[in-house]
Order: C-alpha cells, then structure tokens, then sequence
C-alpha cells in the first residue's frame, strides 16, 4: 500500500502487485496462486542433442528393406550384427514386427535386436546404434541421455537392460568389424558404460533417462543391449527413436516415488540438477520452505512437482499423481447353526451384512464387506453378478463365468445346504474406439451398462504420458466428445479410467485403451 497526503487529507491508493510464485499468496489478487497464475510460467526451450539427427529424420535414401542404417545421416552401423531403419519415405513397417503408433517424433525410427535364437542361433547377435558426437561430453559434466524405446508383445520384447556406451575417438566406430560373433563393444578396446536402464513395455512407447558424469571426454556413443547372452527360443527385438543428449540441467527435472505409497514414510526424490536450487509444489501452488530434492509427502494426496532454477533459467517438472490406494473386496460365506466366523475381531453369528477396514502391512486400508448367511436363512435360489475379469466367490466355490448351477455346502460339522445359483455378468459395454468428428456417428466416448446395476460416478482420460486431459464427476452423463485443454485430441491411443458403483454399493475403477479414428 502507499499512503499519499493531498490537502491534509489522507488518500489510500493501491500499488500494483505483481504474482510472486513461491509463497502460496496471490499477490495479484486475481484468484489464480503461484503455477496456476499464467504470470508464473515456466517455458524454457528444448535442449539441443548432442547427437546428431536424433529422430532419424535426415536421410540420403529412403530405406527399402532390412539392415538400411546408412541411409540415415551421421549414423553408423556400429556392430556387425545390422539394425533396421524405417522411414515414411519407403520401408515404414516390418511386417513381422510392428512398431506401435504413433511415433514418439517425426517420420522414422530404428529397430534392433538382442541376440538370434529362431534361425542359424547366435547369441551375440546385438546390434548396435552408433554416432559422432557434434561435440564431446566434457569430463566432470553432468550429462542426461533421454530416449524412447518402442516394445512389441511381452514375448518379443521382454524385459532388458539398455546400456549407453561411450568412447574417447570416433575411430572406434564401428567395432567388430566381420565378427558377428563380437557382441557389446566391451569386448574391444576403447569402450567404457556410461549408464544403462532396466526397460519393459507391452506394444508402447516409453520414454527412458539415462544421468551419467564421465571421468574423460567422450567423443562418440553407442547404444543396445547389454553384454548378457540370453538363451530364448524367439528373436527379441525393440524400437529406439528420439534421441537427446544434452547437459543435465537443461533437461526438465523428473520425479519418483521412494517407498510405498500407503506409508507414512512415502517420499517424492527430483532428480539430481547440480548448482540448481529447488521448490515443491502441490496443485501448482508453492510448498513454502520445501527445497530440497526431498519431499516427505506426509500421505496428503495432490499432484505434486518440483521447480528447478539456477542462472536464470527455470525447468518445471511433470505432475506426479499422489493418491493412497484403497482397495475393497466382497467375501461371501455361509455358516451352519451355532457356528461363528471371526471377522475383523468380532465373532459373528447372525446372517448379515458387515463391513470392516483392514490394515495391510504397508498401511494400506481395504475394505471388506462380508456377506454372510447361517445356512438355515438361506433361501433356495442366490441371483448374483460379476465383473468380467474378476472371480465371483462362494464358500468353496469359485466362478469367473455366468452360470446357472446348484451348489452343496457342507460344514465340519456336518451341516449341509443346498443353494441355486444364478450368476450373471453385469451388462457393461466400454467401446474401443470412436470418432468425433460430428457426423453424429460414435462421436462420443461413454460407458454403457444397464443403470439399475451400474452407475457410473466419474470418467478420466489421459495421453500416453499420463496427462490428464479429461475429467468428469457428477452428471447422468459421462461423454468425451475428444476435446483436452489444449483444444481436440489427435487420432491416437489414450487411457480411460471409469469409477463406478455397483448395485451392492461396493465401487471399482475400470480402466482401458481406447482410440480415436478418423
């Protein structure tokens, strides 16, 4: 405020504030705090690759089949063993393994293999990706490789560990020159592991980071599998596309989760920015005196991110989702006359209903509701439903399908019962796919079910990235016409989460895939 003083009159006139985005306030008073406040944007540019031609866009021909790495500029084949280059331009797509869409970057990408077991074996089959650096990594600096890898089925692309090779003189390019027997650079001289990630994915891409410091100057880089030979009786093969290597802190910070997330103990860990300062946030807005790489997120929910800042450059990392799991179950059971079940410390005797909330050893609480009958009430026919893809459970019976059947229960003590069951699937129908492009056919994406049974209580769509880009909660309609903030969602894959309430009161969270077609 300042205080002016005209004709011995005292005049208050408000000063213009401007937003400070680190103290939890809104300074400017237009109901929008720290993150969430436009003037607290942080936009830095795109690090620059090291690398060059890091997509593979480049090219001096279009590849027409199998082994055509050198048609992509600056790379080279460095092992005997060939990768595979594809390309819009020519050959895009093997038809044996097909590279999930869309890219994560432009128009084309490489395809490698980790050993050959299906036809004349040889385990030290790796290929290799190699390139000249268009400048060396300086010892002593902190340097970020970030790369997607692309997987096809759990089979084809299981599980393995990517290394990132370096080597003082590009003269080492390529290595094991007319041996296929070589396998990874290790086995020659020059080459030394700068860091490598354990990979897994189904039909995806995902993204991967690699943080490594080397002790001298690396001119030149590889990258594939690690030295392990692998005994399998089918040909493992991966994906790899836009490539960036660039100094660590230009690189937006990235978060993970140390412990379980039910626990108290729960932490969120940035990654390591050396010289930069750092600040937390939950829902964009400052977590005042919380600067360190550390966060004890003290089990509050939120979507958390972390502000990493030195010279005048500011890097903002993605929302981490922070929600405690809950979990809840339905257990039915039967008993004879005068028996009793022992149900989260009380000794039940009476048909009923119960409920409970249990504790796991992580702190996790489930509940459980008990549906249980002394087998004298019980009536002569059970009519029940189920989720597809889970397991309807009676006594000692269980069913995973609809069935019409007549069950016999018997105690120990002799007791004996019989029931007609009449298990049926909850009519629920979520589509795959749709089209909004307003020819009023499957212009929207919605769960369908028979709402005696079933009602739908919120719908979330996210991006591969785990965006959110969709919400709903409340309404008697839950419809994604396509539209994010950002405006119509492309054609593409993106992930729904539907929570909804069945007819016994108990909640599930179904989730999927679904597309957008033109």
């Amino acid at each position: 405020m300042i205080l002016l003083c005209l004709s011995g009159t005292s005049v208050v006139v408000q000063a213009q504030q401007v937003e400070i985005c680190d103290n939890a306030v809104d300074d400017d008073g237009n109901g929008l705090v720290d993150l969430n406040d436009p003037a607290c944007v942080c936009e830095p540019p795109e690090p620059t690759s090291q690398i060059p031609n890091p997509s593979f866009e480049d090219r001096s021909c279009c590849p027409s089949g199998n082994s055509q790495l050198s048609c992509a500029n600056t790379w080279i084949q460095a092992s005997e063993a060939t990768t595979d280059y594809y390309h819009r331009c020519g050959y895009f797509m093997r038809e044996e393994f097909q590279v999930p869409l869309p890219l994560p970057d432009g128009d084309a990408y490489i395809g490698f293999r980790n050993g050959r077991f299906s036809r004349n074996p040889n385990p030290n089959w790796k290929e290799y990706t190699g390139a000249c650096l268009l400048s060396p990594l300086e010892a002593g600096v902190q340097y970020t490789f970030q790369f997607h890898i692309g997987f096809l089925d759990s089979e084809t692309s299981p599980p393995m560990n990517v290394v990132f090779y370096g080597t003082t003189d590009c003269v080492n390019l390529p290595f094991g020159v007319g041996d296929s027997q070589f396998g990874c650079p290790l086995n020659g001289p020059g080459w030394k592991v700068l860091g490598e990630v354990r990979v897994r994915g189904v039909n995806q891409w995902i993204q991967y980071e690699i943080t490594t410091t080397p002790d001298e100057n690396i001119a030149a880089i590889a990258i594939g599998p690690d030295c392990r030979e692998l005994n399998r009786t089918t040909n493992p093969y991966y994906f790899l596309d836009n490539l960036i290597l660039a100094d660590a802190k230009l690189f937006a910070p990235t978060i993970a989760g140390i412990g379980h997330p039910c626990n108290p103990g729960f932490t969120l860990l940035a990654s390591e920015k050396p010289g930069a300062t750092y600040q937390w946030y939950r829902d964009g807005i400052a977590m005042v005196g919380e600067n360190d790489r550390e966060l004890e997120v003290d089990l509050t929910e939120g979507n958390y991110q972390v502000l990493t800042a030195f010279d005048s450059t500011c890097l903002i990392s993605k929302p981490y989702q922070y929600q405690i799991p809950q979990f809840s179950g339905t257990a039915n059971l039967r008993i004879c006359p005068g028996d009793a079940y022992s149900f989260a410390g009380r000794q039940l005797t009476d048909s009923g209903l119960y409920t409970a909330v249990l504790q796991s050893q992580d702190g996790c609480d489930s509940t459980v509701l008990l549906d249980l009958s002394v087998v004298s009430d019980l009536q002569d026919t059970v009519e029940a439903y189920f989720l597809k893809g889970e397991e309807f459970r009676m006594g000692p019976y269980r069913f995973d399908a609809p069935t019409q059947t007549s069950l016999e229960f018997s105690s120990d003590l002799g007791c004996d019962s019989l029931v007609h069951l009449d298990l049926r699937e909850y009519p629920i129908y979520i589509p795959n796919a749709f089209s909004p492009n307003g020819d009023g056919i499957n212009d929207h994406f919605q769960v369908f079910g028979n709402m005696e049974l079933i009602q739908v209580e919120a719908l979330s769509i996210f991006d591969r990235w785990g965006n959110l880009l969709f919400q709903q909660r409340g309404g008697d309609q839950f419809l994604w016409d396509g539209g994010t903030p950002n405006g119509a969602a492309k054609t593409g894959v993106y992930l729904y989460l539907a929570e909804v309430m069945l007819h016994d009161g108990s909640r599930r969270v179904l989730s999927g895939d679904v597309a957008i077609v033109n």
